[in-house]
């Protein structure tokens, strides 16, 4: 199976106040973390933007912006799921910009049958999913303005992880996230 890795910093980071996916944890940006631990998994890794794409040429991937008028996250994924039909990818793996501890086995355990996305804690986290590229058919016509609704829409399985000692998809959106995430070893 051929599955194209896309990281989602298509927002605007009105929370952090500034771009979260170049702000800086252990000396690297936080996008440059989740770049590292998803590109083993996949067999390509791009990256979803609508800002300056510019900033993100240190990373060396191609960068896509979205296609749909939609506001919200929903609008990578559509851009992901259309950029890898055009390829000849069979499946994306998303992940957001602002979520440097990803296991390294996601791939491994969201790929199966149909999409899935990746839980801890009790809370779903879809914008890390697995998505086969035939689910970008649900767009047609497009109602669908929330990630979660894709999801209900995709069928997708909720796959558990448990968080030992921290939690593997924490995200930053606010400077007390980014402050939180310094206290992890």
């Amino acid at each position: 199976m051929k599955v194209l890795g896309c990281i989602i910093a298509g927002g605007k980071s009105s929370r952090m106040g500034r771009d979260k996916a170049l702000m800086e944890w252990r000396g690297k940006p936080l996008i440059k973390h989740v770049a590292e631990r998803l590109s083993p998994q996949v067999e390509c890794l791009i990256i979803n933007a609508n800002s300056d794409i510019e900033q993100f040429a240190f990373l060396n991937f191609a960068v896509i912006a979205d296609r749909l008028e939609i506001t919200t996250p929903v609008a990578g994924l559509h851009a992901a799921l259309s950029y890898a039909a055009e390829q000849g990818f069979d499946a994306v793996l998303t992940a957001p910009c602002d979520s440097p501890l990803l296991p390294i086995d996601l791939r491994e355990r969201l790929q199966g049958p149909g999409a899935a996305i990746a839980v801890s804690s009790g809370q779903p986290h879809y914008l890390t999913g697995f998505w086969p590229v035939s689910t970008v058919a649900l767009f047609e016509p497009s109602t669908l303005y929330r990630v979660m609704d894709f999801a209900d829409a995709a069928k997708a399985r909720q796959v558990q992880w448990s968080a030992l000692g921290f939690d593997p998809f924490t995200n930053i959106n606010t400077p007390e996230d980014l402050a939180s995430l310094l206290q992890i070893p």
